[in-house]
């Protein structure tokens, strides 16, 4: 495998992850915690709970909504996110952003040109030797709720999701049917898993949020076990995966410990977000990591038992009292609390591996 100059080693752990060797039972997760530049208070405190690994979130909006520095996915620029985080104490394990990708998704013109700005952030986070990419195949959009402030548990506030109060978009209607979307897929895949491979760079598809086509009159493909599965076949590259949201995949699934495990021992699992819901992929509310139906112990216990190693962070967490709702689902109280829910489930998990 062709590597970078200055790519990390061939020793390094999360890059051995994404070649497909047996399971190793025992090995055990990177608790992370999704951060952003320029530094927070919020840093200290994730710091606080033990916290050094890091999903980086990058400033991708368009140029004339972000300062006029050099590009977010240039080589400079991101060796100083790396370095802000390092000062910190903190290693990036996931680059959890993704720049303009419509126009890949659906097939438009200068979709050629997105798909070399990916392989230049692909390209540069090898050379720094961050090891993981999250994307995700959502046309024109990302994760959709309906609501933002229903109540929880205590009075805390969480998201939801109504399919009937979901309103429809407009833009690119048409080349975003689901095989459309498939065919796209792969165009974008037999481009950049070469690159990823050389960069030594795992892509991580996050599924649709909620998984449900159609929704506001696109397709959706990301959406269902089985599709996820045709994701992984449509390219051999080891680089080719997952980032397994357990919210998402808990609306398509009854058994998500059976999931992992069946992802897991493809070695196809490269980056998790352990959060939970309750209802169906047409309705449903978020929950307080300890409070949803799905069982977290279990499905902590099939990561051990697949030996994923790579990074896990809480993701969308309630929000509670005395912190304020600007951005529903990333509350800094909520995030602490389930960093210590995570913690001791780690405990009982891990104990006899």
């Amino acid at each position: 495998m062709r590597r970078p100059r200055n790519a990390r080693p061939a020793a390094a752990a999360p890059i051995l992850q994404a070649l497909p060797v047996p399971p190793r039972r025992g090995l055990m997760f990177r608790l992370a915690e999704t951060l952003s530049v320029p530094r927070t208070p919020l840093w200290s405190l994730v710091r606080q709970c033990g916290v050094t690994d890091v999903a980086a979130a990058l400033d991708f909006r368009p140029a004339a909504a972000r300062k006029p520095e050099a590009l977010p996915w240039g080589l400079l620029t991101l060796a100083r996110v790396q370095a802000a985080f390092r000062a910190e104490g903190f290693a990036i394990q996931v680059i959890e952003s993704c720049p303009a990708m419509d126009k890949i998704k659906c097939g438009l013109p200068g979709r050629d040109a997105e798909i070399e700005t990916v392989i230049a952030l692909l390209r540069n986070m090898g050379a720094l030797g961050i090891p993981v990419w999250s994307y995700d195949w959502m046309p024109c959009g990302s994760w959709m709720r309906t609501a933002f402030t229903v109540p929880a548990r205590g009075g805390a506030l969480v998201t939801g999701f109504d399919a009937a109060q979901a309103r429809p978009l407009t833009a690119a209607g048409e080349t975003a049917t689901e095989e459309a979307l498939w065919a796209h897929l792969k165009y974008f895949l037999d481009c950049v898993l070469p690159e990823a491979e050389a960069a030594g760079v795992q892509l991580a598809m996050h599924p649709d949020d909620p998984p449900l086509s159609p929704l506001a009159g696109r397709g959706r493909i990301m959406r269902s076990v089985d599709n996820f599965q045709r994701l992984i076949e449509l390219h051999p590259s080891p680089m080719n995966g997952l980032c397994l949201c357990q919210g998402n995949f808990a609306l398509m699934t009854d058994d998500l410990p059976a999931v992992i495990r069946r992802f897991g021992t493809q070695a196809r699992l490269f980056f998790v977000h352990f959060r939970d819901v309750r209802g169906t992929p047409a309705r449903f509310v978020e929950t307080f990591h300890d409070e949803g139906p799905t069982d977290m112990l279990a499905c902590l216990r099939a990561y051990r038992d697949v030996g994923y190693a790579g990074a896990l962070i809480p993701d969308h967490v309630p929000t509670m009292a005395g912190d304020d709702n600007r951005c529903p689902g990333y509350s800094a109280l909520g995030r602490l609390y389930a960093l210590g829910y995570i913690q001791g489930l780690r405990e009982a998990a891990y104990a006899d591996a």
